[in-house]
């Protein structure tokens, strides 16, 4: 199993219907998944977050930071 997962959610995430953690049969499924996560938070949250991918034996870390 590929898993995706996030780390320090924000409220903007919490809102959003999304998982904190979820598992894939193929590690192009998670990347897949993890890409469009990123894409959905970086177009419809609120700008007060960076987000940033992280990929480890498969398995993929979604950060999220106050912008500096």
């Amino acid at each position: 199993m590929y898993k995706v997962k996030v780390q320090n959610s924000c409220r903007c995430f919490l809102k959003s219907g999304f998982s904190e953690n979820l598992e894939f049969d193929t590690k192009d499924e998670a990347k897949k998944e993890a890409e469009y996560m990123i894409g959905i938070m970086k177009s419809n949250f609120c700008q007060k977050h960076e987000f940033a991918l992280s990929e480890q034996f498969g398995d993929y870390t979604i950060f999220i930071k106050l912008r500096a």
